[in-house]
């Protein structure tokens, strides 16, 4: 009998200190390895259909699956106009450290796949003794990364150099600028200053990027918010072993069509 999204046992750890503490929502299952990590897209959450396919796909295997929301998102505490990506790799790294054991198959979508990335160095940081630090994220490694429509960089690269000079003008002098959404309800959603500005911290395209797994690239050609050319822009920072870039010709952003999700599926189990 096949298991049910019911099995996923929902948790809340907390994150952070002092006034910047916030509750994040996880959603774990046991099960085998590679286990199969979830990181979600801006403004996303856990419960999207790429997410809960997934989920079924480890349940019916038996295999170990971990999701969560980052801090502003979904079920998580937090406000999402704080949010940054040094705070949202804070709160994967919080995760991943608490949840996960053994070899993990990061899976990053969008904003995930910069994550994915990120949390990638950092497991490598700690596995190589460049920080000296004991628990579980020394336990766990990396069986490989399949990044969906990955956004590295998107702050910088897709919003900020793309923003029209009064968009900037707003964002610098009122350190917001409300960002009309064609996603969720539709409602506009605030670019703040700060998570520009911090996002700077954390680029990866500006020089080699080598994580000593596997990497499977999945791009839509039609993607109008993530165009087919910054996979390609990543690809370039890649080692070229053991890395494949899977164009989808009618593909959009969201990548979640019963033959995209197919293909994710299969290059998770590739890689697994």
């Amino acid at each position: 009998m096949t298991n049910t999204l019911s099995d996923a046992v929902l948790d809340f750890i907390e994150v952070g200190e002092g006034a910047s503490v916030r509750k994040i929502a996880v959603r774990s299952r046991a099960g085998a390895g590679p286990g199969l990590f979830w990181l979600g897209g801006f403004k996303s959450d856990m419960q999207g259909t790429k997410a809960v396919a997934l989920d079924n796909w480890a349940s019916e295997h038996g295999r170990a699956s971990v999701r969560f929301d980052y801090s502003g998102h979904g079920e998580s505490g937090g406000d999402f106009a704080d949010g940054t990506i040094g705070r949202w790799l804070e709160d994967s790294v919080a995760v991943f450290e608490r949840f996960c054991d053994g070899p993990q198959v990061l899976i990053g979508s969008s904003m995930g796949g910069w994550m994915a990335l990120l949390l990638a160095r950092e497991i490598r940081k700690r596995q190589e003794g460049q920080l000296a630090q004991e628990g579980q994220l020394a336990k766990a490694s990396l069986a490989g990364l399949v990044l969906i429509a990955p956004a590295p960089d998107f702050t910088e690269e897709l919003m900020w150099k793309k923003f029209p000079r009064e968009v900037k003008r707003e964002i610098e002098t009122s350190g917001m600028w409300l960002r009309p959404s064609e996603y969720g309800d539709g409602s506009p959603y605030p670019i703040t200053r700060n998570l520009i500005e911090e996002g700077r911290n954390h680029l990866v395209l500006g020089s080699a990027i080598d994580l000593g797994c596997p990497v499977r690239i999945l791009q839509g050609a039609q993607d109008p918010d993530v165009p087919w050319q910054h996979a390609f822009a990543l690809t370039h920072r890649l080692p070229a072993d053991d890395v494949v870039l899977t164009m989808i010709q009618d593909g959009d952003h969201r990548l979640s069509r019963p033959q995209d999700i197919a293909r994710i599926v299969a290059a998770v189990a590739e890689i697994g």
